[in-house]
């Protein structure tokens, strides 16, 4: 069983597990076989079946995390098997969205984000805000995904290219950042937002809407980076996992976890390496 994918929180949080299914297909020699749309994709086995792991507070995972690689190609339900040891995606499987980098400049054959995009701004505590570009339909879902606290809609335009310019203005006239990094939503998992810094920030803007999260964590001290899978869930806030264990709560990036193989552990959840523990479960 490997880990191959994860849901955010905004989309009910979930670990997407491989499982092999029925048919191994070790003895037909297709896992010898390349696949016709991704010629040297190199597989482990026959193709595996996803199952869906969610992430309810209070459930408990028990698994030891194995040796990790490539964590091949998700289809719906379907997963195509790498054995390549790079991660989590080896250079076969690992897709870059284009539209991700654009700043304006299409950087397709042919541009067809022909819809209306909403230029948005994200607050996570305490004080790091950012700017960035969604359709204008995902708007509250794409602010969930990523874990902001706050977000404000700021601008409606008709088509992709002119909302990732508008991006670009803003964050290089205001000084946003357009990306946030891990360890920066690790620290937002406990503060609040500053409130005086994002209304300051939100006069500059004609806001439209505002947005206000709460994920239910409600955390006293900032969890402990760690990688494991072992635990009982505290709640999930984008993509970061928080389990408690042993007294400590720990924030997991669930992308840290893809390209895992687990070892089922119903024995103790405690087994495993050594965790820091946070100061605040002493005492």
């Amino acid at each position: 069983m490997q880990i191959v994918g994860y849901e955010p929180s905004a989309r009910g949080p979930a670990l997407l597990l491989s499982e092999r299914s029925g048919r191994d297909g070790a003895d037909d020699g297709a896992s010898d076989r390349e696949s016709d749309d991704t010629e040297l994709a190199r597989k482990t086995g026959s193709d595996h079946s996803i199952r869906r792991h969610p992430l309810e507070p209070g459930d408990r995972l028990s698994y030891t995390l194995g040796a990790r690689h490539c964590a091949g190609a998700v289809d719906g339900e379907i997963h195509h098997p790498c054995d390549r040891s790079a991660t989590p995606y080896c250079e076969y499987h690992t897709s870059t969205w284009v539209c991700a980098r654009c700043t304006g400049t299409c950087l397709k054959d042919e541009m067809d984000c022909y819809e209306e995009h909403a230029v948005y701004l994200a607050a996570f505590a305490p004080d790091t805000f950012k700017v960035g570009v969604t359709k204008r339909w995902r708007l509250e879902t794409r602010l969930r995904e990523q874990g902001a606290d706050r977000g404000a809609h700021i601008h409606t335009v008709s088509n992709g290219r002119i909302a990732r310019e508008l991006e670009a203005e803003i964050a290089s006239q205001r000084g946003l950042t357009d990306r946030v990094r891990t360890a920066a939503k690790l620290e937002s998992l406990a503060p609040d937002v500053t409130d005086s810094a994002w209304e300051a920030l939100l006069t500059e803007f004609d806001v439209r809407e505002t947005f206000s999260f709460d994920y239910g964590l409600e955390l006293e001290a900032q969890p402990v980076a760690e990688t494991m899978g072992s635990g009982t869930v505290v709640g999930v806030k984008g993509r970061l996992l928080v389990l408690e264990r042993g007294g400590t709560n720990y924030g997991v990036d669930m992308r840290d976890l893809v390209g895992y193989e687990l070892v089922v552990d119903e024995e103790s959840s405690d087994s495993g390496p050594r965790l820091q523990s946070s100061l605040g479960s002493f005492g």
